[in-house]
């Protein structure tokens, strides 16, 4: 029987890659994890034994703890995270195991660069970004490290820089997160991180049209681009922009799962609404 504080693998589908998707947290034990090290998209690696020393980063946040079968660790976990604070914690029914066996989205380990002693993973690119060097970081916010760190610096700096801190460079001539042929950075990552979701890769298009200036891929891309080239002027700050840019992202996201086919008529009715 199902816990009361639960939620099944195809409602948390409906939740992953949104802005209020609550905090994922894997707590699979050290075998389970070495056994598969994949993770769902964008849960955070924690260990059930210590809950009591990290909980609190999770006080006033929705949360759902994941570990192997839904039945070992994650009752334990999310009861203490609600004592310490979590506005809700659910665990995922079925576990890990059951998110495998419904084929949605896992995200191998190795292919993300090394996490730092805070476990965020820390991007390099050059500064003043305008479609590729924001659809990157909103993918990775929303599907990989929610606590990922990006740096933008001088074009000349973005390897070495990357080096000193142990980040990746991306959207660089020469670095391996970047342009592939026809295709940009949000592509390759979407294909090495095996997102191939309908939304993400409806949304890749729309990227790929604005990013490359091939407007006639999609007609959402020429919009894209102008709302991105009108941010860029709006921030000299470019992490600024990083955070507009994300309500940017969200929205075209959430039009291409759930709107594309809705349409705006004219004139409305006298309820104010379309017909």
């Amino acid at each position: 029987m199902s816990s009361i504080n639960s939620i099944s693998p195809d409602k948390l589908a409906r939740l992953i890659g949104v802005a209020h998707c609550p905090a994922l947290i894997d707590v699979r034990a050290d075998q389970d994890y070495k056994a598969d090290p994949r993770f769902l998209p964008g849960a955070l690696r924690r260990h059930a034994e210590s809950v009591a020393d990290w909980a609190s980063e999770f006080v006033g946040q929705a949360v759902i703890v994941i570990d192997r079968t839904g039945r070992h660790a994650s009752e334990g976990v999310a009861a203490w995270l609600r004592h310490a604070g979590a506005t809700s914690a659910d665990i995922l029914t079925g576990g890990h195991e059951a998110w495998a066996k419904a084929n949605a989205p896992l995200i191998q380990a190795a292919k993300l660069p090394q996490r730092d002693a805070l476990g965020r993973t820390i991007w390099v690119t050059r500064s003043r970004p305008k479609v590729d060097r924001i659809a990157c970081p909103w993918l990775i916010r929303r599907f990989v490290d929610p606590n990922a760190v990006f740096l933008f610096v001088a074009p000349a700096e973005v390897t070495a820089v990357a080096e000193r801190f142990g980040g990746a460079a991306f959207d660089m001539e020469g670095v391996f997160w970047s342009h592939r042929g026809e295709r940009c950075t949000f592509d390759a990552m979407i294909e090495e991180w095996g997102l191939a979701i309908e939304p993400l890769q409806r949304l890749a298009v729309i990227v790929r049209g604005a990013d490359t200036a091939r407007l006639g891929l999609a007609p959402e891309a020429a919009g894209l681009l102008a709302a991105s080239l009108g941010l860029s002027r709006m921030y000299a700050d470019d992490l600024e922009q990083l955070e507009a840019g994300m309500a940017l992202y969200d929205a075209f996201y959430r039009w291409c799962r759930d709107a594309t086919d809705e349409p705006h008529t004219w004139p409305a009715t006298k309820s104010g609404r379309a017909p």
